[in-house]
Order: C-alpha cells, then structure tokens, then sequence
C-alpha cells in the first residue's frame, strides 16, 4: 500500500500535476489576459490563414491580423475610459449629483395635463423616484471607473501581455495540442478529438451570433447616433453594442436614457419619436443578422450567455463580458461532448448484449 502511495506522488503525471497547479497560481493576475489572448488568437485564425497565403512569413501575417483586429478593440477601449473619465469628472464637479441642475418641472406638467388631477400628487413622486434612481446608477457606474483608472498601469501590463499572448498563441498554438494529447490516454483521444470540435463550433456560434452582431449593431447605431446630433455619439454605439450582447436585455437601456434626456431638455420629437424608432428598427434588423451570421452553428441557450455576461465582469473585471459567455460556452461544450460520449458507449454496450 505505501509503495503505490510513493509511487502515485513520485509519478510523471502527479509532478506536472503540482508544477500546473502553481503556475497557474503564479500566473493568476495575468491569466484573464493569456485567456483573452487564446481566444483572440482562435478569432484571428481566418485573418491570418488569408494573409498567409500571399505572404512568406506567418509572423508577419499574424502582427498583420493584430494590427487590424486587436489594435483598434485596444483603442475602442481607451477611447471609452477616457469619456467616462471626462464624464466622470463632470459627475464629480457636479457635487456628485449630474441631475441636480435637471428641472423635471416641464415633463411633470406635460403628464399631469392628461391625468386626473387625484392622481397628480403621484406624478411628482414617482419623477422624483426615477431621478433618484438614475443618480444611484450613475454614482455606481462612474464610481467604477474611478477606481479603474487608479489601476491603469497595471491595465498597461495586462495591453502588453495580451498583444503578446495573442501573437504567440496564434503561431504556436497548434503545438498545445500535441502537450495536451500526450497526457491523454490513448482510448480518451476520440472524446478529446470531438471535446474540440465541439468547442469549435461554440466559440464561432458565440463570435459570429452574438459579438459580430454586437458590432454590427453598435456601428450603425454610432452612425444615427452621429446624424440624430447626439454627443459621444461613438461611446454612446460601444454602449448600445456591448448591451446588444447581453440576452433578454439588448439595446435599449441606452435609447431608454437618451429618450428620459431629450424629453428632459425638452426635445420631444427626437427623443419622443425618431429615438425609439430609431431602437425599434435596430431591434427588427438584430432578428435578421444574429440568424444570418450564426444560422449554421449551434445556437448557445439564452441562460448560459446572461449568465457569462452577468458574472463574467465581477470575476474578471470589464473583460469579463467578453471571458463570461466564452468560458461558458465552452464548458457547456464540454459538458455536452462527454454527455454524447456517455450516450455513445451505452449504445455500444446495449448492442454488444443484443
């Protein structure tokens, strides 16, 4: 018995066992950076596999591919915190209060001209509720921020580590695979061979359905935002686009605050009509370019995207809407891989008695 017990603890797969274990501890305030890294790289694949057919070198068609896909995500990035520092700045000059100079006097007397006069006493109460609220989330929301940017040169090392990570896992990462297969049992590379052909097609259902739609939405919501005058038009599109990705949810808390703004500065022909409207024709064409995109792959459920989109920025920051539903995903391709292994065998075993 203590010689199985020496034998197990000084065994090849038990010391890469321990020595995995600590690295991915030591590795731990990067890994959300090497996971987006491996994820970007898997994204970049068809990039690089084009540019690589005109070109001599891999290591130039995959800077190539960083340069027009991860560059100008980074910049979208920057682009939104330096607003919302700009935003959040005003917010904090504002005595923490951005609606106290807000009247909601003029909205107030519009409703209660078409409400019974019993019933006028609620109207103030429930606007005062609303602006109270409002003020709350964007404390919240800007108060992250806040703190964000007093992270930012750590945010600097984790840029650095992705582009990196990025481009090695995009020309070695085909190499992963033969590591891990080799510590993999001989009858397990079957269920390992499907494990990532099912993952495969999850990540493209997840890129192509929900983060290429994401884009789309949010560039021509940026367009209309652009030609309706509003300001942070761009940063008012990455919103709309980042809400698109979250299920049950989609756009229109964004057209829901600048429809609460315009009917506040009194625009109500913007706000009133043209915004909503403008939100209700994104919301029809979502119908069709989310079937259009993601039409040949498999369709994630709902639940297990809300949740990835929900949890995934309390674990892992504002990465996490993207780490979220992807980390997800795969483990629902997993799980589902090893169910259809499980139903195989039984078949395989029920045949076998026949």
């Amino acid at each position: 018995m203590k010689e199985k017990i020496f034998d197990t603890i000084g065994s090849s797969l038990f010391i890469i066992l321990i020595l995995l274990i600590v690295s991915l501890f030591t590795l731990m305030p990067i890994l959300n950076m090497i996971i987006l890294g491996i994820i970007i790289a898997y994204g970049i694949k068809p990039i690089k596999n084009k540019f690589q057919s005109k070109l001599k070198y891999p290591s130039i068609s995959i800077i190539l591919s960083i340069v027009i896909v991860v560059i100008p995500l980074i910049l979208l990035f920057a682009y939104t915190i330096s607003v919302t520092i700009d935003l959040s700045y005003t917010f904090i000059n504002n005595n923490h209060n951005i609606l106290s100079q807000i009247s909601f006097n003029q909205t107030t007397s519009i409703i209660n001209s078409y409400i019974p006069t019993e019933m006028q006493s609620s109207t103030e109460s429930i606007t005062t509720t609303i602006t109270e609220l409002i003020n709350d989330i964007l404390k919240l929301f800007f108060g992250y921020f806040i703190e964000f940017v007093k992270s930012l040169p750590f945010v600097m090392i984790q840029v650095f580590v992705l582009i990196f990570s990025t481009f090695y896992f995009a020309r070695d990462g085909y190499k992963v695979k033969s590591y891990v297969k080799a510590l993999i049992p001989k009858e397990k590379h079957q269920f390992f061979g499907n494990m990532i052909k099912e993952i495969k097609t999850v990540l493209k259902s997840i890129f192509y359905g929900h983060f290429l739609t994401g884009f789309i939405i949010g560039l021509i919501a940026t367009i209309g935002f652009l030609i309706l005058g509003y300001p942070y038009a761009l940063f008012l599109g990455i919103l709309t686009g980042v809400c698109q990705l979250i299920p049950l949810i989609g756009p229109w808390p964004v057209y829901t605050i600048l429809f609460i703004y315009d009917m506040v500065s009194g625009n109500y022909v913007r706000g009133g009509i043209i915004v909503l409207l403008f939100g209700f024709g994104l919301s029809l064409s979502d119908m069709y370019i989310r079937p259009t995109l993601s039409g040949k792959y498999v369709d994630i459920h709902p639940m297990i995207l809300l949740l990835g989109f929900v949890s995934g920025p309390i674990v892992f920051g504002l990465i996490g809407f993207i780490l979220g539903p992807l980390i997800l995903g795969i483990t629902y391709a997993v799980v589902k891989t090893y169910k259809n292994e499980k139903e195989r065998l039984s078949l395989e075993n029920k045949n076998v008695t026949i």
